[in-house]
């Protein structure tokens, strides 16, 4: 038919046309009369789709229109349902909802289009552009001026496609097969592709030997697909992406069979993940099953798919999360009663425990939270940089088993489920043995717990502490004295610990003999004597550092100050020839004063024996992936002033124009635009001023004065200067600071 002497002519100078100008947009304004004159039709739209979005943009617009219209690549429009569904469409009346229900449920006509200009539509044809099986637009044909489109305008619809696709492709950078763009650099060569294809290799074969004899990295061979597919290449991150949770019975094996995973970023919105995004069949299945309207599309390698759904690549771990809880669900299905009465010791429930911990320890969590809910999937939640973000769901119906084995783990009593309780269990990762501190707290929904995952290895070295130089040097100063107490304060989780580790490395040297008494013994160093006290048996702080003083000790290292007597004994150890260092509770240097004088201690005795107290934070640095300058605004400078106070501006050089940093967010950091933390300190050193205003136990405001000028300079003061240095960006500041 598209033979026929009708058609020939115009095709062939459609041909002639499309080789005649260099690019799509030089040609269209000679395309689009002769593909009008073809159809009989009065207007048409060509949509390219952008690569980087899931949408569609019209840049060619018949008549005097100009602005772009996007679209997205959904059934909320024709061209977007036609971009979906790969397939051409003819609709003899768009304002006809019936008509439109038929192609599809949730099929809309977006007649804003209309309704904006005196157009009116009155039948479509849209025709998907396509090349090497990929999606490279939609073609619409509008208004045909005798009459219905038919199905011979159909298949001239998709001859004309076919022609605008061949054109299309390289404008838009795409390639004809998946591997072109590894040929294009160099990476290798066409001949060893044609070899590596042969004997009807997969994708995923091919792929893997291209890595493995050819030395192709993963990050290479995800562009080059992505270039082909046209969508985004995202690779293996799982601190960006975790699954996204839907309540569709969407099997596990289905997944991985076709290399399909749903995930989320860490706003929650799904990402639909394919090694073969151009299978339109699939993702419309897909999308009918988890009932989702709106999302992205990507490509990644099969590989990298299976490790999102769980499967640990290489072998190693304790299996895959999801394919765990699918065990677990089909377990449900199959028995409501064996639900009810899951062990503790069935093997899904140990391999998903275990799962769960080695996931923490791999994401560098600090914190993982297993938290009921009333009715609702138990939530798996991790505590990353700082910041809570869930990671996965187990069946209501499982969270009892899934607590009785952390409880067992830890030795907890399984039968007491009323009151809280506390213990430790230990677990190998990689041959390492890796301890967690484990807390279960009733709520009105069930037993939740929560594990504290423990620092490994060996002290940070001093140097590595981001302390300012001013007190760098004060530091050194008070750890050089021979006695003494020297006292890092701070909420949980603020580094204490690290940092006093990273003191008495400093200190550790073989003509001096140091103890310590922690609970629990994180950190080892090897010349220290480390003992882990334990309340249980009435090993307390108190008793172990009276057992120290009887074993000759130069330095003494106390975990916490939790109570009156470990206070006295640590200031008498302080006084009768000891170094001490402790930590406590406290939000601010001059503020521990006066917590341990509420708790009895004499003014003149604490005075005396403290050195210094160190109090300190953790804020969010920015990526130095994706970190960049820009010049402060107005609002920065006064904010920078006014927390560090117009006094103390000498300290640094406020430049004109003033250069902070930001991150931008990029794949390493998960689009966060941090990465790592840091520490902030305020550094009070013990001056005659200030054991004076000690004595007579004065308010915490008139030390805070004396300390400022004695040198010291609060966390925010120190924050400030850590941004001004390009370690964070002010919104962190803002956190220390708590006002802006």
């Amino acid at each position: 038919m598209l033979d026929s002497p009708q058609y020939k002519p115009a095709l062939d100078n459609l041909k002639s046309q499309l080789e005649t100008y260099p690019t799509l947009i030089d040609a269209f304004h000679q395309v689009e009369p002769v593909i009008l004159e073809l159809f009989g039709a009065q207007r048409m739209s060509l949509f390219q789709r952008r690569r980087q979005h899931q949408d569609l943009v019209a840049r060619f617009k018949t008549g005097k229109e100009t602005k772009q219209i996007k679209v997205p690549i959904s059934p909320l429009s024709i061209a977007g349902y036609v971009a979906l569904a790969q397939r051409p469409i003819n609709i003899s009346d768009p304002y006809d909802p019936s008509e439109l229900s038929e192609i599809h449920p949730r099929l809309r006509f977006a007649d804003q289009f209309d309704k904006s200009s005196s157009f009116k539509t009155q039948n479509i044809l849209c025709i998907p552009v396509m090349n090497a099986d990929v999606l490279m637009g939609v073609m619409q044909i509008i208004n045909k001026t005798d009459g219905d489109f038919s199905q011979s305008d159909l298949e001239l619809g998709g001859e004309v496609a076919r022609l605008l696709g061949d054109k299309f492709r390289y404008e838009l950078g795409g390639t004809k097969h998946q591997f072109d763009y590894l040929v294009h650099r160099g990476l290798v060569n066409q001949k060893t592709i044609d070899e590596l294809s042969e004997n009807n290799a997969t994708t995923k074969q091919i792929i893997q030997r291209l890595m493995s004899e050819q030395r192709i990295s993963e990050q290479d061979i995800g562009n080059a697909i992505s270039i082909h597919y046209q969508v985004p290449y995202i690779s293996y991150l799982p601190d960006k992406y975790h699954l996204f949770q839907h309540d569709s019975k969407l099997n596990l094996s289905y997944l991985k069979r076709n290399h399909v995973a749903i995930v989320a970023d860490a706003s929650d919105a799904p990402i639909i993940l394919m090694a073969e995004p151009n299978n339109a069949g699939l993702l419309m299945e897909i999308e009918s099953v988890i009932g989702i309207h709106s999302y992205d599309i990507a490509v990644s390698l099969p590989t990298q798919i299976l490790q999102y759904l769980g499967e640990s690549v290489g072998g190693s771990g304790p299996g895959d999360l999801d394919e765990i809880l699918d065990e677990i669900g089909s377990a449900g299905e199959d028995d409501d009663d064996q639900v009810d009465e899951l062990s503790d010791d069935a093997p899904a429930v140990v391999r998903l425990v275990s799962r769960i911990l080695h996931d923490a320890k791999r994401l560098n969590a600090s914190d993982i939270h297993i938290d009921p809910e009333k009715g609702a999937p138990t939530r798996v939640r991790m505590r990353v940089d700082g910041v809570v973000r869930d990671i996965n769901q187990v069946p209501a119906s499982h969270h009892n088993a899934v607590i009785a084995r952390i409880k067992i783990m830890a030795s907890l009593n399984i039968a007491e489920k009323r009151v809280p309780q506390d213990g430790k269990l230990t677990f190998r990762m990689s041959g390492q043995p890796v301890e967690v501190r484990v807390a279960t707290i009733p709520t009105v929904a069930g037993e939740g717990v929560v594990m504290r995952i423990l620092a490994t290895g060996g002290a940070m070295p001093i140097g590595k502490m981001n302390l300012s130089e001013r007190n760098m040097d004060m530091l050194e100063t008070m750890i050089k004295k021979p006695h003494g107490i020297l006292l890092v304060v701070g909420p949980t989780g603020s580094g204490k610990t690290t940092t006093l580790h990273a003191i008495l490395g400093y200190l550790n040297t073989p003509d001096k003999k140091i103890w310590t008494a922690e609970d629990p013994v994180e950190i080892t160093q090897p010349g220290l004597q480390q003992v882990q006290v334990s309340p249980k048996i009435d090993f307390t702080f108190a008793k172990a550092l009276r057992a120290f003083l009887r074993a000759d000790p130069d330095i003494i290292l106390i975990g916490e100050m939790r109570d009156k007597e470990t206070a006295h004994a640590g200031i008498e150890a302080s006084l009768t020839g000891h170094l001490v260092l402790s930590t406590l509770h406290t939000n601010s240097a001059p503020e521990t004063i006066t917590r341990l004088l509420d708790l009895g201690l004499d003014p003149v005795n604490f005075s005396d024996a403290c050195v210094g107290i160190l109090a300190q934070r953790l804020i969010r640095t920015i990526c130095a992936n994706c970190k960049e300058p820009y010049v402060a605004s107005e609002k920065e400078i006064s904010f920078i002033k006014r927390n560090y106070g117009e006094a103390y501006l000498s300290d640094f050089t406020l430049d004109e124009p003033l250069t902070l940093h930001r991150g931008k967010g990029c794949e390493e950091c998960g689009d966060t635009g941090y990465k790592g933390r840091t520490g902030v300190h305020e550094l009070l050193t013990m001056t005659p001023d200030l054991r004076s205003l000690v004595y007579k136990e004065t308010s915490v405001s008139e030390m805070k004065a004396q300390c400022m000028l004695d040198g010291m300079r609060t966390l925010t003061q120190d924050a400030i200067l850590k941004a001004l240095k390009g370690d964070t960006d002010i919104s962190q500041v803002q956190i220390i600071g708590g006002h802006g």
